[in-house]
């Protein structure tokens, strides 16, 4: 089906601030060829992001970031979570730009290379937001500290740990963030390869 299977009948603003949301009234094509009746839905609009997983290939090591995020408040450990370096992707702005530019305010990391992974749907039951996500080569010697912008309210920890307790914690369910967790699965299934591609020659 396509778009031409969709027909909007309303829409609406509900609410505009750091983040917009809009509501729809709409009708769409059904499996069986007939029309949907007329459904409402509420849409999150927050733009669209960009995430990168910082990887050293001669250390074997990952860079992980961990701060404060206010949708975590209710899980029993906490809201501080363990993530990846991510930003939200301005207009006229490339994703790889993105995770550059984040990569240095948020772990003080500067990307030798990137190799794109997926670029996915967050949740699309309510939101339009998209990730775009990478791994990027670094180099973490002498990595770590408090960084993030202060007037954006921004305070991080960087961690650098070996991939291996990383992905012991992947395991153990102590890193609960999507782009993490799909970033680094990835890597679990491609170090080889990506130690191929960075370190061969």
């Amino acid at each position: 089906m396509t778009e031409a299977d969709v027909e909007i009948i309303r829409k609406e603003l509900c609410f505009h601030g750091f983040f917009r949301m809009e509501r729809y009234t709409l009708r769409h094509r059904l499996f069986n060829g007939d029309w949907s009746q007329p459904i409402t839905r509420e849409l999150l609009e927050r733009g669209h992001a960009a995430a990168i997983l910082p990887y050293d290939p001669v250390k074997d090591q990952v860079v992980l970031i961990e701060q404060f995020r206010v949708g975590a408040m209710s899980i029993a450990t906490g809201p501080w979570l363990l993530e990846i370096v991510a930003g939200i992707i301005e207009t006229n702005e490339a994703a790889e730009e993105v995770v550059r530019r984040e990569a240095v305010e948020e772990a003080g990391c500067n990307i030798l290379d990137l190799v794109p992974l997926y670029d996915y749907l967050v949740s699309p039951g309510g939101t339009t937001e998209r990730i775009a996500l990478f791994c990027g080569k670094v180099d973490s010697t002498d990595m770590g500290g408090i960084y993030g912008k202060m007037e954006e309210g921004e305070d991080i920890k960087v961690h650098v740990m070996s991939l291996d307790s990383v992905l012991a914690l992947l395991s153990s369910g102590k890193i609960i963030s999507a782009s993490a967790i799909i970033a680094l699965q990835w890597l679990a299934l491609n170090r080889e390869y990506l130690h191929k591609i960075w370190l061969s020659g």
